[in-house]
């Protein structure tokens, strides 16, 4: 379950400065939206009362008894779009409206009866008139059925108020864009620091920091350092920071060069003492009276002698290499040392299926034939001592690109996941058994890569049960092969 939701694409996060400007933009997009329509809700209702104001004064037009409400409105001189329906004591309803050119013109029968049915009862009301459009009416009325309607359109005030709220919601958009740029600048400018303090960071993350000689020249520049602001807090720590890790390099680069060195040292004087105790024990096995215990005993201390020698080598060849010695550059055909290396393995192992797979033409790179051999016979000895009989190893050589590549895989159990990460180091045992047998000292994988390394290469393993290929890749043209000693 773990596995799956892992597996699911992540959400692309927002930046902080994209954060910064939706959270500002947006609450001030939220303030001037409703300081706009409280200003619209305002203005309407202003507008409106003022209408309302400008109706009710059309009430006082005179009328006359048998007069009609063309009559009414062409006595005196009144604005364009007034809209009148009258009904005296003595006739029927009928109605008029002042049009744009200030001529009185009558509403037709059907006009007056559907304005009257959509009143209700008297005072103002928002009718629709067929033909005109909207009108903002007041309606009066008298003894005897006499009435009057009077109106004004509300063109004029919705369009007043549109215009209004269209040039509100313009200046509202253009003050939005210039608040994004204006913000958008002084964002940039204002994390600019910690823009460096995360350039800085990753530079030094990029960094091959796990071994080796490490320089750490990557610092915050001094003027977005300043402990005075928030962020140049940020940028003076990690300076700090990376002062501290510097010097804490340096001291592991110093103990890990004695260790090497003490290592070199000590295997060196070890090989003398070493060398004597087998030469004593093989001397002393030549004596026909020994004992059959005596015998025993000294046949223990020269294989534990010889045993003890092939650590003490080992540990001095890793040393030097990591010191950038032992190695005689020279042409090699690696084809030939991989079928040399198969048919010794072969041998050793007759109770496993040996396959090769070879290029038709020859590999040839440049380095240390002597090394390059030590390393393929032990991937081959790793994979005949870990894997049961009757596995198959399959050895390939082959050019991929500019670089030469050896594999060797088997079908046996595979690599144990707990030793996996650490396959490569000093001691890593696959066989957690330490059997002499199986066990071995640890230090074969560890000298393979580190050959490849000083030649330039990689070294890599994938494994799965019944699927584990170790990778080598050398340069097969290295740009300059250090020299012979």
């Amino acid at each position: 379950m773990t596995d799956d939701i892992d597996a699911r694409p992540r959400r692309a996060r927002m930046t902080l400065q994209s954060r910064l400007m939706t959270a500002v933009i947006g609450m001030v997009a939220v303030i001037l939206g409703a300081v706009g329509l409280a200003t619209g809700t305002i203005l309407s209702s202003i507008m409106q009362e003022n209408l309302n104001a400008q109706v009710q004064s059309l009430g006082q037009l005179r009328a006359y008894p048998n007069s009609t409400a063309a009559d009414i409105l062409s006595d005196g001189r009144q604005e364009a779009g007034t809209l009148l329906v009258y009904r005296s004591s003595f006739g029927d309803a009928t109605g008029a409206y002042v049009a744009g050119d200030e001529t009185v013109t009558p509403l037709t029968d059907e006009q007056v009866y559907a304005l009257v049915q959509s009143i209700e009862q008297p005072g103002f009301t928002t009718v629709a008139v067929t033909g005109l459009g909207e009108y903002r009416v007041y309606m009066t009325g008298g003894s005897g059925g006499q009435f009057a309607v009077v109106g004004l359109p509300t063109s004029e005030v919705t369009t007043t108020l549109a215009q209004i709220l269209t040039t509100v919601a313009l200046v509202t958009a253009g003050g939005l864009i210039l608040l994004g740029v204006v913000l958008a600048i002084i964002i940039r400018r204002s994390l600019r620091p910690l823009r460096d303090v995360a350039a800085t960071a990753e530079r030094v993350a990029a960094q091959p920091l796990s071994e080796g000689a490490v320089t750490i020249a990557e610092r915050v520049p001094t003027a977005e350092a300043d402990d005075s602001t928030e962020i140049g807090r940020v940028g003076a720590a990690l300076n700090t920071l990376l002062d501290h890790v510097s010097v804490s390099l340096d001291a592991r680069q110093r103990n890990e060069e004695r260790m090497r060195r003490f290592v070199a040292d000590a295997s060196h004087e070890l090989r003398t003492p070493l060398a004597s105790i087998r030469g004593y024990s093989e001397l002393s096995l030549r004596d026909p009276t020994l004992s059959e215990n005596t015998e025993s005993a000294l046949t223990r201390i020269q294989a534990q002698s010889l045993r003890m020698t092939r650590l003490v080598e080992d540990l001095l060849l890793l040393a030097r290499l990591e010191e950038g010695q032992e190695l005689v550059y020279g042409t090699v055909d690696l084809s030939r040392v991989v079928i040399e290396a198969v048919g010794d393995a072969q041998a050793a192992g007759p109770d496993h299926r040996w396959e090769l797979d070879l290029d038709e033409e020859p590999v040839i790179l440049a380095g240390d034939e002597g090394r390059i051999t030590q390393v393929v016979a032990n991937l081959l000895a790793n994979a005949r001592t870990h894997t049961p009989p009757g596995t198959r190893v399959a050895v390939s050589v082959s050019h991929e690109g500019s670089d030469a590549v050896l594999r060797v895989h088997d079908d046996g159990p595979g690599v144990d996941p707990a030793v996996a990460d650490e396959l490569f180091e000093r001691f890593s045992r696959g066989d957690t058994s330490r059997a002499r047998k199986t066990g071995g000292t640890g230090l074969g994988l560890s000298i393979a890569r580190a050959i490849v390394q000083a030649h330039g290469g990689d070294i890599s393993v994938r494994s799965h049960p019944g699927d584990t290929t170790f990778t080598v890749r050398l340069p097969a043209k290295p740009a300059d092969p250090a020299p012979a000693d």
